[in-house]
């Protein structure tokens, strides 16, 4: 494994050589890690916790992933 020092050496490297199109996406990678919000909304945690709880309390119907996959495979070749 690289140590810290070579890491940031390749970083260095990469970014002295990088294209605009990469510096854009280190840019936005480095604002999201800065600002450590999430990218998934809050209601989505939210429909999660709805859906796992109607999971365990078995009012909702689930599938093994073995039946996932059949019902997937026949909605596809319809």
């Amino acid at each position: 494994m690289n140590s810290t020092i070579e890491l940031k050496n390749r970083i260095i490297h990469l970014v002295d050589n990088a294209d605009d199109r990469l510096l854009r996406m280190l840019n936005a990678w480095i604002e999201s890690y800065q600002s450590n919000e999430s990218s998934i909304p809050e209601w989505h945690y939210e429909e999660l916790d709805k859906r796992r709880e109607k999971h365990l309390n078995g009012s909702s119907k689930s599938y093994t992933w073995e039946e996932a996959q059949n019902k997937i495979q026949k909605a596809v070749r319809k």
